[in-house]
């Protein structure tokens, strides 16, 4: 083929592109919390922010969460209306040991992180249950941030909350993973020492959950101050079915007396806690805390928060006995309105770097993609398999959440710089995956789904061949996953930018990841014997689904 030729079509591609980009107002296609008539409708985040944690800082909002094995990690939003939130930065540009993630770490990472503002300066202290606790500073949320420091090293530490009280102490909160550590149920309390880096003394147990009657798996402590008490709010019972408990104490070593504040009631809301206390200049208090969804992931909720002889009551409480329940839809906060705000989906690959929603399965490395190659395109270079004809665990992919409970993707893909054996495509992850893209197969690049159920098992995928018209995948073809209510996915393609083909007849079931849910991306893979080949794609293009 000739070069001129196929720049025809990829101009022709690209502007097909570039109007459907336009059309889907390029950057969100998340849920919209914000139906602008006074009230907000939960969940405010309809996407896999887990564990949030949030401060304010005067007129400010900022909200970090887990993010687990993905890099960049610990992603940091931003509000000022507690209902529209913008994904701004990401504070952990690559995770550490850096050795132990050069490849997938599933389930490990960065664990339930605390967001705080002391002495002019925001602090992180995050987890990771293989190596310990660690502290980043920043003087600005939005970067950069210092590298990490590691305050107290261990397996099974995990759930960090700093609390700086009035006589100039410095204290950290955590519990422990069982999974790690055969510890659970406990909340350890640490003095640290001055600036917040190490730890002066271990003061051993300040919540023991195997005391407390019906607690179990207590986890994820924040520490506050309000009117003379001292508050740790802890999730217990775990991510699926769990509660919200408070304890308060006259001082942060205790001892401390508890209740449920909140818990699923008479909701479809289930387990609902962990999360962030956060108050407005005019006095309002508010809860952040997610819902786990399963293949969805952790979605956001925002509950109102009243105090009752010095206890928080979070949601709505309708029988009046201290515990709440969530609210779906509430009045909005007390806070000036802003502008309708999602974190970004779509991406037209037309800026320096990758937009924010992107992740990396583990670090990655500069020979993996490049946005000045094809200037307006990404290009991904094949990258070898770790299992042939598996991609389980290939750190190479590029992913981002499910933004919302009905949506689609499209892209468009030039599959003609593959070299033999060497795939790329739309693909569709979790504990299985599936994906619909070019593979070149004895010189010819040809239309292949393949169905990944099994991958968690080392198992390889099944690839079929879809058929083309011919000469069709020696251009640009647009290939499409539209996903359904309970993330069921079908893929599709189009050769002539317009009409789409089913690519099967059949739904592949999304499934969610070790603690995370189900995520859609882009990737190119070499076989064993595969050459440095690559893939271009013009644009990543999320929109709603009616």
């Amino acid at each position: 083929m000739s070069d001129a030729p196929r720049a025809a079509r990829w101009t022709a591609a690209c502007l097909i592109a570039f109007f459907v980009v336009l059309g889907a107002a390029l950057g969100c296609a998340g849920t919209v919390p914000d139906p602008g008539d006074g009230t907000y409708v939960n969940p405010i985040l309809h996407a896999d922010y887990s564990d949030p944690d949030a401060v304010r800082v005067g007129d400010d909002f900022w909200m970090t969460s887990s993010s687990f094995s993905q890099v960049p990690g610990l992603p940091i939003l931003h509000s000022r209306d507690l209902v529209n939130w913008s994904l701004v930065a990401h504070a952990l540009p690559r995770l550490v040991p850096e050795d132990a993630h050069r490849t997938p770490q599933h389930g490990k990472g960065v664990w339930a992180p605390s967001i705080r503002h002391h002495a002019d300066r925001f602090w992180i202290y995050y987890p990771d249950p293989d190596t310990g606790l660690y502290v980043i500073t920043a003087t600005d949320p939005r970067g950069p941030w210092s590298a990490p420091i590691l305050v107290k090293g261990g397996k099974g530490l995990i759930d960090p909350c700093p609390f700086w009280d009035e006589d100039g102490s410095v204290y950290l909160v955590h519990a422990w993973a069982r999974s790690f550590s055969g510890i659970d149920n406990v909340l350890t309390l640490l003095r640290l020492t001055a600036d917040g880096t190490g730890v002066a003394e271990d003061l051993g147990v300040l919540i023991d959950g195997d005391a407390l009657p019906g607690t179990s798996t207590l986890e994820g402590p924040k520490v506050y101050r309000r009117d003379g008490w001292t508050y740790v709010f802890a999730p217990a019972g775990g991510v699926t079915y769990g509660w919200q408990s408070v304890f308060r104490a006259r001082d942060i070593r205790g001892p401390y007396e508890g209740r449920i504040v909140l818990d699923q009631g008479a909701t479809d809301v289930n387990g609902p806690h962990q999360g962030a206390l956060v108050d407005t200049p005019s006095g309002e208090f508010w809860f952040l805390h997610f819902q786990d969804k399963g293949v969805y992931g952790r979605v956001v909720h925002l509950e109102p928060v009243v105090w009752k002889d010095d206890w928080p009551v979070i949601g709505e409480d309708p029988d009046g006995d201290g515990t709440g329940q969530p609210v779906l839809a509430h009045r909005r906060p007390d806070l000036p309105g802003q502008p309708d705000a999602t974190p970004p989906t779509s991406d037209a690959f037309d800026a320096p770097d990758l937009g924010l929603q992107w992740q990396w399965q583990a670090n990655p490395e500069p020979a993996w993609y490049s946005l000045a190659d094809a200037p307006g395109r990404l290009r991904l270079f094949a990258q070898p398999e770790p299992n042939p004809g598996n991609l389980y665990d290939a750190p190479s992919l590029l992913l981002q959440k499910f933004p919302a409970e009905v949506f689609s993707v499209t892209t468009t893909i030039d599959g003609t710089g593959l070299a033999e054996g060497e795939s790329a495509g739309l693909i569709v992850f979790g504990y299985d995956y599936a994906w619909l893209g070019l593979q070149r197969i004895d010189g010819v690049v040809t239309l292949v789904l393949a169905d990944g159920r099994g991958g968690l098992l080392g198992l390889p995928q099944g690839e079929t061949a879809v058929a083309l018209p011919e000469g069709a995948a020696d251009r640009p073809i647009r290939l499409r996953v539209s996903v359904r209510e309970g993330g069921l996915c079908r893929f599709g393609f189009s050769v002539d930018g317009v009409a789409f083909t089913p690519a099967d007849t059949e739904d592949f079931p999304a499934s969610m990841g070790r603690w995370i849910g189900a995520r859609v991306g882009l990737f190119a893979a070499a076989s064993a014997a595969a050459g440095a080949g690559h893939a271009d794609f013009a644009e990543v293009v999320v929109e709603p689904v009616p």
